[in-house]
């Protein structure tokens, strides 16, 4: 890998991290250029290199064989706008005795693309995301998210407790609405449209395509980064600047992912 390249895309990256902290309503025009050759290797050698294949078949180790053949003939497209996602292959877990829980298996490329949006959009909302965020994020967890809310209980003047999950979120997020809610500090087009061809991309289910109209791609690596952009918008900053000044004794939340209490 030559350091210089990419050396400087986590140059920009830390930039851009310093321009959305400094300044909140800052909007960012120019961010695509960052999927650059060297940025996607970096991202391609992140990923899990024993994880299942999509329905293109490829596997981290397949892919790399030819690998700055793939990488070149991948940024051509996305400088073209010619790149398109291939649906996710969908695969069904247990999520309790009784009930599955669907998941998404995406192609190779798009693993490598998505961890690329994800670091960029990273840069920026790390800077916007509240504290009371804990799921999905760099050095957070949910062991941090009870030992936070453990806290709340034994040390603030708490007596009310409401516990809640949103039912099939990610099956449901508004592309509309999240765009929206993108483009407050994302003025990219080429970035948002890339982003709006992930959330439309789909998933093959049982030999047959589905593409829809809602959520974001279960399984997906871009998918707990959009996921925490809808949530900070509709609930995180609803809730401290809503939800606190009309209530006259103590109250907090605590979010992880979709669960919060």
């Amino acid at each position: 890998m030559q350091y210089t390249d990419i050396g400087k895309t986590w140059q920009k990256l830390s930039l851009i991290s310093g321009h959305a902290q400094r300044d909140p309503g800052f909007q960012f025009t120019s961010l695509a250029h960052l999927l650059n050759v060297e940025y996607l290797r970096g991202c391609y050698k992140s990923l899990n290199r024993n994880k299942a294949v999509g329905i293109d078949n490829v596997s981290w180790e397949g892919y790399g064989r030819n690998l700055d053949e793939n990488l070149e003939l991948l940024v051509s497209r996305l400088k073209r706008k010619k790149y398109k996602p291939i649906p996710a292959r969908r695969v069904y877990i247990p999520k309790s005795e009784t009930e599955k829980r669907p998941l998404g298996i995406s192609a190779l490329e798009n693993k490598i693309v998505e961890r690329g949006i994800t670091w960029i959009l990273e840069s920026i909302y790390e800077q916007d995301f509240l504290n009371c965020s804990y799921g999905f994020r760099p050095r957070r967890n949910g062991h941090q998210a009870l030992t936070g809310l453990n806290d709340l209980i034994m040390f603030q003047p708490v007596n009310h407790i409401v516990e809640a999950d949103i039912k099939e979120f990610f099956d449901n997020v508004s592309h509309e609405k999240l765009m929206e809610f993108m483009r407050i500090r994302v003025k990219d087009t080429t970035l948002l449209n890339l982003i709006e061809k992930f959330l439309k991309a789909g998933y093959v289910d049982d030999g047959l395509l589905v593409k829809p109209d809602a959520g974001t791609p279960q399984g997906s690596i871009l998918s707990p980064m959009l996921a925490n952009i809808f949530l900070h918008y509709v609930l995180d900053t609803w809730f401290e600047t809503t939800v606190k000044s009309h209530v006259k004794g103590f109250c907090e939340i605590i979010r992880y992912a979709d669960d919060f209490v």
